[in-house]
């Protein structure tokens, strides 16, 4: 089996990567990355390094020849999370939404078999009411969700017997990884409260978030290339049957494991419209063999742990190199690519 993973540099593909090598070890495994994030490890492990190949290219630039052979295809690459939609919204579209769909129009042309790509539950919005079921309406208001679920649409399109699509509607991620996001609720507040002793929330603290491990999106992305599933096309809300949190109850988990830190809550501020609890029972059902192992609690000690082996201070809260938006940024100001994010 070839298995090629887009965005292997990422925060996910990073985990994933060495995940898969260990499950698939006479596999071959490509990765395909534009290599914006190749240097921001808080490791020395090069995760690519137990790949077959890693093509370094924009994921506007593919080509039939880079998929030849291929029988999997995971898309993990995207301009990722809401901020940066807002900072980049022609590149998400572009990145996200339309170079998406091309490549999946391509992975058929040449013969690939699975598509998986990396949807997410941010596309429920402001979802009122009950938690979401993959049947329930969505309610998209970021350029990043609007770009999630315009994939999904298109995706379903193009889906055929001889080239089965899944589309992963993740819950919000979490824990460690080689290439470790700071710009994600859980991370950030744990690392805040282990370098700075503080939690400032900035928001009245109510809107509610599912969370999955990364781990556990690998393990995941596991079951969709082993599934032997008939369906052309399917959507699965990806996470725990039981992690769904309001942004303070978040807060007040990782106070119980470091217990001296202070919690801040703005009480002052604007709304997030942004707050969705989801139900995960379809894909619970599915895959009874790869469901998540973290809990709330094991993510939070688990991330405390590994943090603590490196020599970060406050300066990673507020300058951070593991905050996405702002390495971007960096990189423009550099004049090393565009405000379309492509390479100068």
């Amino acid at each position: 089996m070839k298995i090629l993973i887009t965005g292997n540099m990422g925060y996910v593909g990073s985990v994933l990567v060495p995940y898969l090598r260990k499950e698939y070890p006479k596999s071959f495994i490509a990765g395909l990355d534009i290599g914006f994030f190749q240097e921001k490890l808080i490791d020395n492990s090069y995760p690519e390094k137990s790949l077959d190949k890693q093509i370094i290219k924009d994921i506007r630039d593919v080509e039939s020849e880079d998929l030849e052979g291929v029988d999997v295809i995971i898309n993990l690459a995207a301009v990722s999370n809401d901020p940066m939609g807002k900072e980049f919204e022609s590149a998400t579209e572009e990145i996200n939404f339309i170079a998406g769909v091309r490549l999946a129009n391509l992975a058929k042309e040449v013969g690939v078999k699975r598509f998986i790509f990396a949807s997410s539950c941010s596309v429920y919005g402001e979802g009122l009411g009950n938690s979401k079921t993959e049947k329930d309406q969505v309610n998209p208001l970021t350029e990043y969700a609007k770009s999630k679920i315009n994939t999904e649409k298109e995706l379903e399109k193009i889906s055929s017997s001889n080239f089965a699509i899944k589309c992963l509607r993740f819950a919000t991620a979490c824990g460690f990884s080689p290439r470790i996001r700071l710009d994600i609720v859980l991370n950030d507040f744990v690392v805040n409260g282990l370098l700075s002793n503080e939690i400032n929330i900035l928001s009245d603290g109510s809107p509610w978030r599912p969370l999955i491990h990364v781990e556990d999106m690998a393990r995941a992305i596991h079951w969709s290339i082993e599934d032997k599933n008939k369906e052309d096309f399917q959507i699965l809300n990806v996470g725990n049957l039981n992690a769904n949190y309001q942004v303070k109850e978040i807060a007040e988990a990782v106070h119980k494991v470091l217990p001296t830190i202070n919690i801040k809550i703005n009480k002052n501020a604007s709304p997030d419209k942004r707050s969705y609890k989801v139900d995960f029972s379809f894909f619970n059902n599915l895959a009874s063999g790869y469901q998540p192992k973290f809990s709330l609690e094991d993510s939070i000690k688990d991330l405390v742990k590994k943090i603590k082996l490196f020599n970060l201070n406050e300066e990673h809260i507020t300058n951070s190199e593991f905050i996405r938006l702002k390495t971007l940024k960096d990189l423009i100001d550099k004049n090393l690519i565009n405000s379309k994010l492509q390479k100068l």
